[in-house]
Formats: C-alpha cells, sequence, structure tokens
C-alpha cells in the first residue's frame, strides 16, 4: 500500500522503542487480536499491553469505499435504527500522522455496513449471497435508508465511539465495516457538509468473533458459505495498518471494536478508485443495480468503476 511505510525521519522521531522492536512490527494503532474465542472475555491485560505495544502512528492503508456508500448519514452516537444483533462498539482514535502524532480533535468519523443478514440501507434489493430472509421481512422498524449509517465526531484525545451490532457478511466479502474520516467541514442540518475526506478504510474482524456471532439469532437466518479474512478480496493482511481491530467482550455481552488510524491532514482520499480495490469481475450475489438518491456517481474511470462494483 502506498504511504503506508514509516519514514525515516519520522523512526527518528519515534526514538528507540519505534527504532527497534515498535518498526519491526510494522505497527499503526491498539488492534493486535488476543487469543480468546469470540464466545469468551478477552483478557484486560492482554489487551493493555497489544494496545501499548502497537499504538504508534504510521499511516493506514487507504480502500475503495465500494458501491454501497450513501450521502447525508446523521450524526448520532447509535446508529442502528432499532436492528436486532450483537452489541458492537466501534471505537476509533485518530492521530496526525504526518509530524507529531498528536490527537485529531473535531475530526468527524462516518461508519456504515451491513445487516445481520447482509443487507445494507439504501439498497435492501441486493442479494447478500447464500439463502437469506427478503429484508421486507425484517419487522424492526428501522429506517431502510439510514440504519446502519452515521457520524461522531472525535474528542479531544481524537478517540470517536458509535454504538452498533456485528456487522453480517455477504458474498464474496469477509465481515467488515467501512469507514471515512472527515476534517475541515461542518454540522448541517444533522449531517456533515464541505471539507475533505483524509481516509477511507475498512475495519476487519478476526474470524472467530464471527464463528460465534452468527450462531445465534438472527444471524442464523442467513445461511450458506461465508468468505474468511485471509480470503477477502480487499484485507492485505497487514493487520491493524490495514484495519484489524482489536476485539474485547463477549458475543453474550457484546464487543468493543478498536483502532488507531493515522492520516495525513493534508490529503484526501475518498475512496474512488483508491487502494486495495479488488480484480473487477461481478461477484455472485448481486450488487445493486442503480444508485438511490442522494448517492455519488460512480467514479469516472470505468476500470475503476467496474473494480469498485466487485468489492461493496
Amino acid at each position: 500500500m502506498t504511504d503506508s511505510d514509516i519514514t525515516r525521519r519520522r523512526a527518528l522521531a519515534l526514538g528507540g522503542v519505534a527504532g527497534g522492536a515498535a518498526l519491526g512490527i510494522g505497527l499503526t494503532s491498539c488492534s493486535s487480536d488476543s487469543e480468546s474465542d469470540g464466545s469468551s472475555s478477552v483478557t484486560a491485560s492482554a489487551s493493555a499491553s497489544a494496545s501499548a505495544a502497537s499504538d504508534t502512528c504510521v499511516l493506514n492503508s487507504t480502500v475503495t469505499e465500494g458501491p454501497y456508500y450513501l450521502d447525508g448519514a446523521l450524526f448520532r452516537k447509535d446508529i442502528t435504527d432499532g436492528k436486532p444483533g450483537v452489541p458492537l462498539t466501534v471505537k476509533l482514535t485518530v492521530r496526525d500522522q504526518t509530524e507529531s502524532c498528536d490527537p485529531v480533535s473535531g475530526a468527524a468519523v462516518e461508519i456504515w455496513h451491513c445487516d445481520a443478514w447482509g443487507y445494507y440501507s439504501g439498497y435492501t434489493t441486493a442479494n447478500p449471497g447464500g439463502s437469506a430472509p427478503a429484508e421486507s421481512e425484517d419487522t424492526s422498524g428501522a429506517d431502510d435508508k439510514t440504519y446502519l449509517r452515521g457520524f461522531q465526531t472525535t474528542a479531544d484525545d481524537g478517540v470517536v465511539e458509535l454504538m452498533t451490532i456485528y456487522p453480517g457478511w455477504y458474498t464474496p466479502r469477509a465481515t467488515h465495516i467501512h469507514v471515512k474520516v472527515h476534517t475541515g467541514g461542518k454540522k448541517a442540518d444533522n449531517t456533515y457538509e464541505g471539507g475533505k475526506v483524509n481516509w477511507t478504510g475498512q475495519l476487519f474482524f478476526d474470524d472467530k468473533y464471527g464463528e460465534a456471532v452468527y450462531k445465534k439469532s438472527p444471524y442464523t437466518e442467513h445461511t450458506g458459505t461465508r468468505t474468511k479474512l485471509d480470503d477477502d478480496m480487499v484485507y492485505a493482511g497487514g493487520g491493524a495498518k490495514d484495519g484489524l481491530m482489536t476485539i474485547t467482550g463477549t458475543v453474550d455481552d457484546g464487543f468493543t471494536g478498536a483502532l488507531t488510524v493515522g492520516i495525513d491532514p493534508d490529503k484526501e482520499n475518498d475512496g474512488s478508485g483508491g487502494g486495495g480495490e479488488p480484480p473487477s469481475g461481478q461477484p455472485s450475489g448481486s450488487p445493486p443495480s442503480g444508485m438511490p438518491s442522494g448517492t455519488p456517481s460512480p467514479p469516472p474511470d470505468s476500470d475503476a468503476s467496474a473494480s469498485a462494483s466487485a468489492s461493496p
């Protein structure tokens, strides 16, 4: 991935620790997973050690936004809209990678992902693959244009938290959450306007958590063969710098997924034709055939457009 390697100047600034063991493990954020399975609690001391060892500032890899993005997501901490599923808190720390690694205050962090059956709001007729109930059979009362989408603004410490559910799956992707970090704009009409997108990424989970989650209702109503992390067409295998979160909690009580995101506030990457796109082609499980109101048009480059369509 471009821009993901630490520079010699930055290495010297980080000092002896970064010059030794830290550089050896390609650090980005607090997201090296513990060894517990998805049904048992994660050891707090192990988690703290992982965070301390990996909270070094490296520019995170950018990837495609995929075809399921919608403009106009709302500012709210709880983005579920009543959608059922295992509770998940997404906790991200945004840092300025370019000089000081200081926390970025006031950045608007936007996330979106599919529901327990594999459907995205705004695209509820897109087939998630396998066998799933039609999204019209959902009785949660969630708004089918806004569920599982939302913004929150980072605090002075660069931290933002959003409450959601553990995502379902759809062919041909491993379980993931989309994310954009915006700066320079403003909140207006309960959404975000202006500014620029500094980072477009995807957040990933170790497969063991899905093994536990997908045995619970309503996830069990979607059957079929899901894609594992090692086989995903977007995840680059680099751990934290490529979006692999640290997960704590249990399948019964809910999880927290944490990651530190290093951005360059002077650069823009909206995910259109960005790094990490899969090969072009039509995956099984049809992507949406049209763009709903408010959705940006596909990028003008035909290869990038085909690639984005293949990578929800």
